[in-house]
């Protein structure tokens, strides 16, 4: 394997001159001896690693993540098909002998992905090699992988690998979710998510796109993006963008967006704070790209209650911005959550709440009763509310809510859309669908009647002809 017979260290570090002598020689033996061309098969990544053991484990851990994906590895340079330089930077003679290391992996191989200490020197080391392929700065694996997949996509063996390309899912085949980040940087007061799962942590956006691409390849038609507040994605890396086949995209929402929503498949989002750059994943929304379907968990309405949830307060904005989204976007349907019951939450600002859902007409609604949990800031406010206040307030939003999707849908009666099949009810007879306004498990069902031909996954053309509360009765076109 590579770390045997392409480990360096550096120069100035004695207890590694003699393993140094040793691979050198066996690097000269191993290309000696290879002369014929490669045998076709999965992909084969070379790896120099050179300097401390901590840069030797960060190897280990890259070739870990290769080898799941698919990928072998050769001993030589002319046997693979790129190779990765995990540079020391310690000293200056150490930077020297990454350079020799990338104008040796140059020389004989041609594609060569630079990373490690020395990778924070980029400007340094494309002017001594302007051919490399990538660099990264250490501990960046999902920035070595990534840029792995760009020069060789890994493949897949569906009867040798024991794990789909797409990995193993929970879903039904036709939808899949797409996390694209960790953490969250929010600090509302009733939430500990900051604390268990820690700040926001975003994904590479080519890490992102290459699995959302591996899941549309297998079957997927539907994409669901979530995280802990998908509409900040990139802030952390300062939107550090990264190749997708080529092609540098950024890690912003918005960029992220237009790719996926050119992949063939339905693309939703979901956990969307309502900055104002979401306006501009509106207008993909309008041009067919994403879905028209928003999910933003407002939480409440009243300004005296947001600010204490530590929320945006200004309920008055948010109905302007979902006034100019549905202006950009007429088919805009928005999903929330809010929580009813909150510490100090008075009768007042619970009409409150109802007049502002009325107003803003937000299509489909959950509703949580106030817990309180363990670490929570909002344990401490207070005038706690009575769990039978919580229940009475509870019912009636969730009657408010029922009117309010009962009008939206029954506006729907006569349109035609697409839907999409979640599975079929051959007792009756029909298929159970969602529209492009509805998400998996959480919102209303399309029925589409005479349909038990179909099957999951299919994306059919009907028309709607009747409504109820939460669903919408359709047949096909």
């Amino acid at each position: 394997m590579l770390n045997k017979s392409c480990y360096y260290s550096s120069k100035n570090n004695p207890q590694f001159l003699e393993r140094q002598q040793l691979v050198a020689y066996n690097f000269r033996k191993n290309t000696s001896l290879s002369q014929t061309p490669p045998v076709k098969g999965p992909p084969k990544i070379g790896l120099v690693s050179l300097g401390c053991p901590k840069a030797l484990v960060d190897s280990e851990r890259i070739l870990t993540d290769l080898r799941a994906q698919g990928y072998t590895f050769s001993p030589d340079y002319e046997g693979a098909d790129a190779v990765i330089v995990n540079t020391c930077g310690f000293l200056d003679s150490a930077k020297e002998e990454s350079l020799q290391a990338i104008g040796e992996a140059i020389a004989k191989n041609g594609k060569v992905i630079v990373t490690g200490c020395m990778g924070g020197e980029e400007d340094a080391i494309r002017a001594a090699h302007p051919s490399v392929l990538a660099v990264s700065g250490p501990h960046q694996y999902d920035a070595v992988v990534s840029a792995v997949h760009d020069v060789v996509p890994p493949s897949h063996d569906p009867i040798k690998d024991l794990v789909p390309e797409c990995g193993l899912k929970l879903t039904p085949k036709h939808y899949a979710y797409l996390k694209i980040s960790e953490g969250c940087n929010n600090t509302c007061s009733f939430c500990i998510i900051p604390d268990i799962r820690g700040k926001l942590a975003s994904r590479p956006v080519a890490s992102v796109l290459y699995e959302a691409e591996r899941l549309v390849k297998a079957g997927v038609k539907e994409l669901l993006v979530i995280s802990q507040d998908t509409s900040a994605y990139g802030v952390d890396t300062k939107y550090a963008s990264s190749k997708f086949h080529g092609k540098e995209v950024k890690a912003k929402f918005y960029d992220l967006a237009k790719e996926l929503g050119q992949l063939g498949a339905w693309v939703r989002m979901h956990y969307v704070y309502p900055y104002p750059h979401v306006k501009d994943v509106v207008e993909l929304m309008a041009q067919g790209l994403v879905l028209p379907y928003l999910d933003i968990p407002f939480q409440h309405a009243s300004p005296k209650i947001l600010k204490s949830m530590k929320r945006p307060g200004n309920e008055e904005k948010t109905l302007r911005q979902i006034e100019q989204w549905r202006s950009v976007c007429p088919d805009l349907a928005i999903r929330s959550t809010f929580i009813v019951g909150y510490p100090g939450e008075t009768q007042e600002d619970f009409q409150y709440l109802l007049d502002w859902m009325k107003e803003a007409k937000i299509e489909r609604a959950g509703c949580f009763k106030y817990e309180p949990v363990e670490g929570a800031q909002s344990n401490s406010i207070p005038d706690q509310i009575a769990d039978e206040v919580k229940e009475e307030r509870w019912h009636r939003f969730m009657q408010a809510q029922a009117l309010v999707s009962a009008d939206v849908l029954s506006s729907r009666v006569g349109q035609t859309s697409e839907v999409i099949v979640d599975e079929i009810d051959h007792e009756h007879g029909e298929a159970i669908a969602r529209s492009k306004w509805d998400a998996p498990e959480i919102d209303g069902n399309v029925f589409i009647e005479n349909a038990a031909h179909l099957n999951a996954g299919d994306i059919v053309p009907v028309k709607f002809t009747a409504s109820e509360e939460y669903d919408l009765i359709a047949k096909l076109l």
